[in-house]
């Protein structure tokens, strides 16, 4: 593949090589193989399950040692919110109320998602913002029909020289209305709930991913809520922003492999994923990362209750910690006896579900100390999943890579062959699925920050299929964040409550229990 003098030069402006970008293309041509899952990761089979002795237990080791250690919180929150009001541009762009009524277009459409949009109406935060805007327009809204008055609300919601929604960050958008005719964001609810787990020392640091071209507009939203948040929650908030790196966007390309060009004749790339993000995380240091997704949030009276599972995993990542820590220094001793190098192979396989090769007991002395030492010295994450109610996304699961090793790992869905039969099957009977609920230790028993690039499996990125102006094309992500970028971590899942996942993928997320005021 040769590229032009302007390619190239493309190439080198967005921090790429052209060896790196010949290495995605190459990627497309001979495809990613999907990854193998062996069996799906159950109760008692690679997820613990809390009873009240274990949930008092590693709460007491989160709280008796949280004064000791530095905390932050990493909540992605790159991108606009426009997937969240999908169904409400398809109206705009569809309904003529010249034509034929509201209730004719919902029947004829089937439309379920803007029925209860308009049923849930005045339950929404931002209802008043947008009546309020609606007045100040000079538009006799009562004199409208139903239709024109949808029309109407969901125009000032959405439009650009109106209130924007469809082109705002997630994060920043109204999501719950206190009884104070206080709106939050979810931007602002992170700062409630970093307050109960995620500071010491009465401070707390928050650490967003966030688009580059929204950083004004956090930066405003946090000095507009700074003083009212500190004031309820008595903490100190510092918070910092990155943004997802050029360096990580990927090469797109034709159905026939071929560098997909824009109608200027310049390249396409295009953001890659969560995956991108990883190199976000790795500027942070700190005894304990909690990772959250940004609309993964609740009203205040929720959050106690979501903020005690976060200091049970927590606990559990302290307790593990501890204990491979003793025994890294351990292997370091001049002498250790059989017996012990046996304790430290079951500590592996029990607690940080490590499959011990099968010639672990012909391996020398020298050997074995090498392999257990490799194998416990690796960051480590402690995941909660909650029960399979039909949410899409990934999951957790045994899975078999090219060498028939077996470890656990999260999966999504796009990363396995549905047809074939075997693995469908797995799939389909798995119990739990990934609310992205994660909490991280990424120094090593020296106190020394691992470099998160050297345990990401690079085999586990995916294509997919996506159009841009009309054009099909094929696209790179990188292995997932919390997929093939942490597939060489040390991994444990913990079985979490529904009540920890409350994600606004769509508006109308916004009229559930936990994000409304009872």
């Amino acid at each position: 593949m040769s590229f032009t003098a302007s390619d190239i030069n493309q190439i080198e402006e967005k921090g790429l090589t052209i060896e790196q970008v010949q290495s995605q293309i190459n990627l497309f041509k001979t495809g990613i193989p999907f990854t193998q899952i062996v069996e799906a990761a159950t109760i008692d089979n690679g997820i613990i399950k809390l009873n009240d002795h274990t949930i008092k237990t590693y709460i007491s080791k989160f709280d008796s040692n949280r004064e000791n250690l530095s905390l932050i919180k990493f909540v992605p929150a790159s991108g606009a919110a426009t997937r969240m009001f999908k169904f409400l541009f398809k109206f705009l762009k569809e309904y003529d109320s010249e034509k034929e009524s509201l209730n004719a277009f919902i029947n004829k459409n089937k439309l379920k998602d803007f029925s209860l949009f308009r049923v849930g109406l005045e339950q929404f935060p931002f209802y008043k913002m947008v009546m309020n805007r609606i007045e100040t327009s000079k538009v006799d809204y009562n004199s409208l029909s139903s239709g024109e008055k949808a029309r109407q609300f969901v125009n000032t919601m959405l439009h650009e020289n109106h209130l924007n929604f469809g082109n705002s960050p997630k994060g920043l958008l109204p999501f719950h209305q206190y009884k104070n005719n206080h709106i939050s964001t979810a931007f602002e609810e992170h700062l409630y709930e970093a307050a109960l787990y995620a500071s010491d020392k009465n401070e707390a640091r928050l650490h967003f991913t966030i688009s580059e071209k929204y950083k004004d507009r956090f930066d405003e939203e946090f000095k507009n809520i700074e003083e009212y948040v500190e004031k309820i929650t008595g903490i100190t908030f510092h918070i910092s922003f990155s943004y997802q790196q050029e360096s990580t966007d990927t090469i797109a390309v034709t159905l026939d492999d071929k560098p997909f060009r824009e109608d200027d004749g310049t390249l396409l790339f295009r953001p890659s994923g969560h995956g991108a993000l990883l190199k976000n995380l790795d500027t942070l240091d700190a005894d304990i990362i909690f990772v959250k997704n940004i609309d993964n949030v609740v009203v205040k009276q929720y959050k106690e209750e979501v903020a005690k599972y976060k200091k049970i995993l927590a606990g559990i990542l302290l307790d593990v910690q501890e204990k491979a820590y003793k025994y890294l220094k351990d292997l370091e001793a001049n002498e250790i006896s059989e017996d012990h190098l046996t304790t430290i192979a079951e500590f592996l396989t029990r607690q940080l579900n490590v499959r011990i090769s099968e010639e672990f007991e012909k391996y020398s002395e020298k050997y074995k100390i090498e392999y257990l030492r490799e194998k416990l010295n690796r960051p480590v994450r402690v995941c909660g999943m909650v029960k399979n109610e039909g949410e899409p996304g990934g999951g957790p699961f045994w899975v078999k890579d090219q060498n028939s090793n077996i470890s656990l790992q999260i999966v999504e869905s796009a990363q396995i062959n549905q047809k074939n039969k075997e693995q469908k099957n797995i799939l389909k009977n798995a119990t739990h699925f990934n609310p992205v609920d994660l909490v991280c230790g990424v120094r090593n028993y020296r106190g020394e920050k691992f470099n998160l690039e050297d345990f990401v499996d690079h085999k586990a990125a995916f294509i997919t299929m996506k159009t841009k102006v009309g054009k099909d094309l094929k696209a790179l992500e990188l292995p997932g964040l919390w997929n093939g970028s942490m597939a060489f971590w040390n991994t444990i899942f913990v079985e979490v409550p529904i009540i920890t996942f409350n994600p606004v993928k769509t508006v109308n997320d916004l009229l559930k229990d936990m994000h409304q005021i009872n």
